[in-house]
């Protein structure tokens, strides 16, 4: 039984691929670990003893993958927002996520190979849109505008106008 220390956890609906889609995530983001599988049972949909629910936390933030079916389809209405400190964090991510079938998007959002939408977003894009002149954020925007994944020093040029 899934025992929640939280009020709210996100809850992320697969297919069948709830246990794979657990699995990268924490081999990607590292700090995170499985708390709890539940299986399906006799008189269910679905096989007896296939995995049901998969609660992990991935630094601290607690998930639960769900292996309801086909019946509904994430999609990029709800995404995963993911600070990075630094360009190497942002190209790990960003290649980890979209690695066997996900795909980029633009300004910092990609699907991964199981639909579920991310936004892999450095901390230096963060701070140059709260800390600019508006002539500064709006130069970032426009940058950023044209990215797929972030470059940070191709934000950083825009925002001191170089």
């Amino acid at each position: 039984m899934f025992k929640l220390a939280h009020k709210i956890t996100p809850f992320l609906w697969y297919d069948n691929q709830a246990a794979d889609a657990a699995a990268l995530y924490i081999e990607l983001f590292g700090n995170g670990r499985i708390v709890h599988t539940q299986h399906w049972g006799e008189g269910t949909p679905y096989p007896p003893g296939s995995v049901m629910a998969v609660s992990f936390e991935l630094h601290g933030q607690p998930l639960i993958a769900f292996n309801g079916g086909p019946h509904f389809k994430l999609n990029e209405a709800a995404s995963l927002f993911v600070q990075c400190d630094d360009q190497a964090e942002v190209d790990r991510l960003w290649d980890g996520l979209i690695k066997d079938g996900g795909a980029p998007s633009q300004c910092g959002w990609l699907k991964d190979r199981f639909g579920l939408s991310w936004q892999i977003v450095p901390k230096a894009h963060m701070q140059m849109m709260s800390s600019g002149d508006s002539a500064q954020v709006a130069r970032v925007v426009q940058a950023m505008m044209k990215m797929g994944k972030f470059d940070i020093a191709a934000l950083e040029r825009a925002f001191e106008g170089r």
